[in-house]
């Protein structure tokens, strides 16, 4: 038996096929929108079409855009030589909030997963590999440390190496707060690995 009537069911319906929106939030939101003022409604509708509608790849890096150029790219005082390589314009936006690195970013959008039929030629890989016809330096590998990051890593590396631009790894390893005792052998290792001197 439905709860409501046609209208509210569609809304909840399209909110919950959102990402991270269960049933009891979807629900929630779609009541906050209907007592909104029809103004309000109307301009969040136009907000989310004109996004939508405007957003684009960056011509260089690939993350998203309303510009052909993103303002990091044309930022004249970010280190244009330091590349570093992300799977996602959120892990983008997280090191940008970290406020300590000042090169320029590529995205790949996906990492390589034979299992989710993703493949080198699906993600932005030979765009990086024109990128670097230009003048870099140093390109950083900051994909996740799953499987698929992994074997995204090592696979740019293998590419990146013959060219003679420096491959750097973003390190791994315990994270700040957490107890030793509950974190993986691999976590582990690689935190020893990846040691520095104090």
């Amino acid at each position: 038996m439905d709860l409501y009537s046609g209208y509210i069911n569609k809304l909840i319906e399209e909110l919950a096929g959102l990402p991270g929106i269960g049933a009891k939030s979807a629900q929630r939101l779609a009541f906050h929108i209907i007592n909104l003022p029809k103004e309000r409604v109307e301009r969040f509708a136009s907000t989310m079409i004109e996004a939508k509608n405007n957003v684009r790849y960056c011509g260089r890096c690939f993350t998203l855009t309303d510009q052909e150029i993103c303002p990091i790219c044309a930022n004249a005082k970010r280190d244009q030589k330091t590349i570093m390589v992300v799977e996602n314009t959120r892990d983008l936006a997280a090191y940008e909030k970290t406020g300590k690195f000042d090169g320029v970013y590529h995205v790949l959008h996906g990492a390589i997963s034979p299992m989710l039929g993703m493949g080198p030629n699906d993600i932005k890989l030979k765009e990086l590999m024109q990128r670097l016809q230009g003048d870099v330096e140093e390109v950083i590998i900051a994909t996740n440390s799953s499987l698929e990051g992994e074997t995204t890593a090592m696979y740019i590396s293998k590419l990146i190496k013959p060219t003679g631009v420096k491959v750097t790894r973003i390190a791994s390893g315990v994270p700040v707060g957490g107890d030793l005792e509950y974190i993986d052998e691999v976590t582990l290792l690689r935190a020893l690995e990846g040691r520095v001197e104090l």
